[in-house]
């Protein structure tokens, strides 16, 4: 029985403001030799990131298609696509639902290029797909300059070298989507190939790839009004637990139009409270997205001061509001937490988020504390600045994390979604 070729497509795509002009790039590897058997790139005018790598991905599976005469008959070849778009590796794995307009029809396209039982798919951090990455920015540096790219000007396999022994990649195993079989051993390969050069041309937008290589990035949403949120009572962790309101609700699913129509958003993490799981949970079923929860993002335990308005916790607690609002070291009445507690309990948080998610683009649905003392940090400012930021129900701010450990405030309480 004739063996069937086995080949690795490592595919990318970006866009310069995400909407913005968007390329893609693709390279199709001997997983023996390590060679480069065939690069695909190509400009494709003003889309988003996610529309981008699915370009990459289908551009990846044909070139892959044309190396071998009778890709298309059971057993003649298996490709293993490495791709660091989670969104694209899990929607074409089966393991996510593919909601979007505009990602149905790519997907299913990509689909249709070789037999399911051919392709797994697999997801790698960034820096492992810079041949791709550099390939993409060629296409886009190429567009900027109203042309096309071509591959006699690539110089995209020069910034990515490659060995025998480091490009060895273990033979593709296990049911479609399995990325698990061999996973120890890729790793392993992977892990001794040397870093390529970051792309030399700049993106804007929130998923910006700078010098420094690319941000995590926060996309911060305070979640949807609850029942206190008009009346502006102290609505924190240590009172009730209230649900989105009727208001809130529509807000919520005003502002996951939104991002879906964006497509930058790859993970989604909320605070445990209620009234953030709801918001999350609306913005989720529109990106096909889990949620996931975390402890750090919950809202400051007000103490006694929960349910009041400013006014009434004036008449009860002169006193006590007036030390708090003059020194972040100080609790509210009655065992609540300062802000100087929550700002270590939530940059605690944003160090292993930052982490966690290094080089994505991740939707954090937390409270108005949490917000601005990550927009205070980010921006170097005194705990006093707490008090000088307005922030909105369901309002979108953005931080970006580099490498280097600076931040970049992107985005500040931005309610256009919700006009």
């Amino acid at each position: 029985m004739t063996q069937p070729r086995q080949f690795v497509i490592e595919a990318d795509g970006g866009s310069r403001g995400n909407p913005g002009p968007a390329g893609y790039g693709a390279v199709v590897i001997d997983p023996v030799t390590g060679e480069t058997l065939a690069e695909a790139a190509e400009y494709i005018g003003v889309a988003t990131n996610n529309v981008a790598e699915y370009k990459g991905l289908i551009a990846g599976l044909k070139a892959a298609k044309a190396l071998v005469p009778d890709a298309s008959a059971d057993g003649a070849l298996q490709v293993r696509v490495r791709m660091d778009s989670k969104l694209v590796v899990e929607q074409m794995s089966g393991r996510w639902k593919i909601k979007h307009p505009d990602m149905k029809p790519l997907a299913a396209e990509a689909a249709r290029i070789l037999p399911a039982s051919a392709v797994t798919y697999e997801w790698i951090p960034r820096e492992k797909n810079k041949h791709a990455d550099r390939l993409a920015n060629e296409a886009m540096d190429a567009g900027k300059r109203g042309k096309q790219w071509e591959p006699s000007a690539s110089t995209a396999s020069l910034d990515t070298p490659r060995s025998p022994a480091a490009s060895a990649l273990p033979p593709v195993s296990g049911p479609p989507g399995d990325a698990a079989a061999g996973a120890a051993k890729a790793r392993a390969a992977l892990a001794s190939r040397p870093a390529a050069a970051s792309p030399a041309a700049p993106q804007a937008g929130w998923g910006a790839a700078p010098d420094l290589g690319a941000p995590a990035t926060f996309v911060l949403l305070r979640h949807g009004e609850t029942a206190l949120t008009p009346e502006k009572r102290f609505s924190g962790s240590g009172g009730g637990d209230p649900e989105l309101s009727a208001a809130g609700r529509h807000q919520a699913e005003c502002i996951a139009r939104s991002l879906a129509d964006r497509g930058t958003v790859e993970e989604i993490v909320s605070s445990p409270l209620r009234r953030c799981r709801e918001t999350a949970a609306a913005v989720a079923a529109r990106l096909g997205l889990e949620v996931r929860i975390e402890e750090g993002l919950r809202e400051t335990d007000f103490g006694a001061w929960e349910g009041l308005t400013f006014a009434e916790v004036r008449e009860r607690y002169g006193a006590d509001l007036d030390a708090w609002l003059a020194s972040a070291k100080v609790a509210p009445t009655g065992g609540g937490e300062s802000f100087a507690e929550v700002a270590r309990r939530v940059s605690a948080t944003r160090d292993r988020l930052t982490t966690r998610y290094a080089g994505r683009t991740v939707l954090l649905v937390t409270h108005v504390t949490p917000i601005k003392t990550l927009v205070r940090l980010a921006l170097g400012a005194p705990p006093e600045a707490m008090f000088r930021m307005e922030l909105s129900a369901a309002s979108v701010s953005a931080v970006a994390y580099y490498a280097d450990g600076n931040a970049s405030v992107r985005l500040l309480n931005d309610t256009s979604h919700l006009r």
